[in-house]
């Protein structure tokens, strides 16, 4: 079995908090794996070392083999990692093929002549763009809705616009934040399925952080928990639904377990 991403001591404090603690984790390569726990458990800080927004203290990171740590977030991004954010970050006042359209930025070469005297090669490459934007939004469900602004888009249309625009980048890793928080069951039921076909038909590897157990346990082939910035427990998600240390840590602040 390969690993897209290797985790050894991750290891990131905030002055005194330790938000992410000595965290180690291999993720399959073109697995669904996920990360859960209480709410600040780390686990966006976790993400946010994978795509380089924050530098660990200490630890390494292995994606596809390459070091991570150090990286800037544009160049992870070059390498194959795309996510998503837990509050929507679209760009509001732009139509929906545009917001698209900029996650494809990093991958066009033309350059400020190009584009200024419109020379056929930057011509060419911004017709690619386009197809392969429209192409995209059919992909996620979104077709004849690219010249909507995304602020008129409904709730679970924006979610899976965002999810299109990281799909711009083409990666080979797409690290999913609370992709159902604020959906509804049905929404939620449909963005489980979501998450299945990016998998099986673009053959990606899919990281996941949320807090609907359903879907988690739905959709996981693997599970980490994290609590306090520890990992507390891993594996299938019927181990997971069993251990008795996820369970009191769920618990102490409203199990989940108990609600789905």
């Amino acid at each position: 079995m390969t690993h897209i991403l290797q985790a050894q001591s991750v290891t990131k404090q905030f002055g005194g908090l330790l938000a992410v603690n000595a965290v180690t984790l291999n993720v399959p390569t073109e697995s669904i794996f996920s990360i859960i726990g209480p709410n600040g458990a780390g686990k966006t800080t976790f993400f946010n070392c994978v795509t380089g927004f924050y530098k660990p203290e200490r630890g390494t990171l292995l994606f596809d083999d390459k070091p991570l740590i150090g990286r800037r977030p544009d160049q992870i991004t070059g390498l194959g990692v795309a996510r998503t954010y837990q509050n929507i970050r679209l760009f509001n006042e732009m139509t929906a093929i545009e917001n698209i359209l900029v996650g494809q930025h990093h991958r066009l070469h033309a350059g400020v002549l190009g584009a200024l005297f419109q020379l056929p090669r930057t011509q060419r490459e911004e017709r690619q763009a386009l197809e392969e934007a429209y192409t995209l939004l059919e992909f996620v469900g979104l077709s004849g809705k690219g010249d909507v602004f995304a602020k008129n888009l409904p709730y679970g249309d924006q979610r899976r616009l965002e999810i299109a625009r990281a799909l711009a980048c083409k990666p080979k890793l797409l690290l999913l934040d609370e992709p159902t928080a604020g959906m509804n069951p049905a929404e939620t039921d449909d963005m489980m399925t979501f998450i299945r076909q990016l998998r099986d038909e673009l053959q990606i590897t899919i990281l996941l952080i949320e807090h609907d157990m359903r879907l988690v346990m739905g959709v996981s082939e693997h599970i980490v928990v994290l609590d306090y910035g520890m990992k507390i427990a891993e594996g299938t998600p019927a181990e997971i639904q069993s251990n008795t240390r996820v369970i009191e840590a769920y618990l102490g602040r409203g199990s989940v377990f108990a609600n789905d």
